[in-house]
C-alpha cells in the first residue's frame, strides 16, 4: 500500500503485456470515525471508482466507515482486455481482500452488485463462508438486475438488453456531462463506450444477470439494502423489489426521481439512504 492508501491486486490472473493496467486496484477515498468499521464501494459497467465522487461528497467528513473504492476489470480502460480474457466475476476476491481488515458495508452498482452476489453465491456452494472470510457484514445493492426464474429470459429479453446497451452507455454519458456536453455528441460518445467495451465486456455482464435465478439468495445471512431508481428502465425497480423479499434480512428503497446512475444523479439522497442503513447495523 501507498502512503495515498492505494492497494494494486492481481491476485487472479497476471497481466501478461507490457505496461497493462492491473485487474484491480483499490483506494482509500475517506476517513472513517473511530469504531465506524470500512466500506467498499464497487462500480457498475465502462465505470471506474470516480463514479462514486458525488456520493463521497456527500458523506460526513469522518463519521461513519472508513471508504474504500475499487477500479475492477470491466472499468472502462480495461473492459475490453480483461473481458475477453474470460470469467470476470472472481476478481471480486482481490476487491474484497485488498481492504485492510475486511471489507465491512459492500456497496455495489448494477454490474458490481450482480458480480458482487454471483461471488458471493459461488463461494457458498463450494461451502465457504465468504461473509466471515473477507469480514462482509451488510451489502448495499444498487440498480442490480434480478430475474427469478429462467423462463424469465425469454429471446426477446436478450434482444432487449442489447438494444438498451448502447442506451446504457448513453444516459451514463449524459449524467456525467450534466449538460456540458451537445444531445448529438452525447449520442456519438454514447456509440463510442458501447464499441470500447465490446461484446466481450456486454457478454460478462449478461453471464451474472442470467444466473440470476440459481442465486442462493436465502443463505445471505447479512442485512442487505436493495436501492433503485423510480425511473430506472434499464435495472428495472420491480426486479430490486424482488431480489430485497428473496433475501433474509432484505430491505428495498425506491430512490425518487432517479434513473439508473443514482451515485450521480441524486448523489445526497442516496448517501443519506446509505447512511441511515449503516447506523442500524450493530457496532464494526
Amino acid at each position: 500500500m501507498s502512503g495515498g492508501g492505494t492497494v494494486v491486486v492481481e491476485g487472479a490472473a497476471q497481466t501478461d503485456r507490457p505496461g497493462a493496467l492491473p485487474p484491480v486496484v483499490v483506494h482509500r477515498r475517506a476517513a472513517g470515525a473511530a469504531g465506524g468499521g470500512r466500506m467498499l464501494l464497487l462500480h457498475g459497467l465502462a465505470n471506474s471508482a470516480s463514479v462514486w465522487d458525488a456520493f463521497l461528497a456527500h458523506r460526513g467528513h469522518g463519521d461513519g466507515p472508513e471508504v474504500w473504492a475499487a477500479d475492477l476489470p470491466w472499468r472502462g480502460d480495461c473492459v475490453a482486455h480483461w473481458s475477453s480474457r474470460g470469467d470476470v466475476v472472481p476478481y471480486v476476491a482481490d476487491a474484497l481482500r485488498g481492504v485492510p481488515g475486511g471489507a465491512g458495508v459492500v456497496v455495489g452498482h448494477s454490474m458490481g452488485a450482480n458480480s458482487l452476489l454471483e461471488f458471493l453465491h459461488r463461494q457458498l456452494e463450494c461451502g465457504a463462508d465468504p461473509f466471515t472470510e473477507y469480514g462482509i457484514r451488510a451489502l448495499v445493492l444498487v440498480s442490480p438486475f434480478y430475474r427469478r426464474a429462467a423462463e424469465d429470459f425469454g429471446w426477446q429479453s436478450v434482444e432487449t438488453a442489447v438494444q438498451n446497451f448502447v442506451r446504457t452507455m448513453t444516459e451514463g454519458v449524459r449524467v456525467h456531462a450534466a449538460g456540458r456536453v451537445p444531445d448529438d455528441l452525447v449520442e456519438e460518445l454514447g456509440s463510442r463506450v458501447r464499441d470500447r467495451v465490446g461484446a466481450y465486456g456486454w457478454i460478462r455482464f449478461f453471464e451474472t444477470y442470467l444466473a440470476t435465478p440459481w442465486l442462493r439468495t436465502e443463505r445471505f445471512p447479512v442485512p442487505c439494502l436493495v436501492i433503485a431508481g423510480e425511473h430506472d428502465s434499464i435495472a428495472l425497480p420491480e426486479e430490486g423489489r424482488l431480489l430485497a423479499a428473496d433475501l433474509p434480512q432484505g430491505r428495498f428503497h425506491l430512490l425518487p426521481g432517479s434513473g439508473h446512475f443514482l451515485m450521480i444523479e441524486q448523489a445526497g439522497d442516496l448517501a443519506a439512504a446509505v447512511d441511515r442503513f449503516v447506523s442500524t447495523l450493530p457496532a464494526a
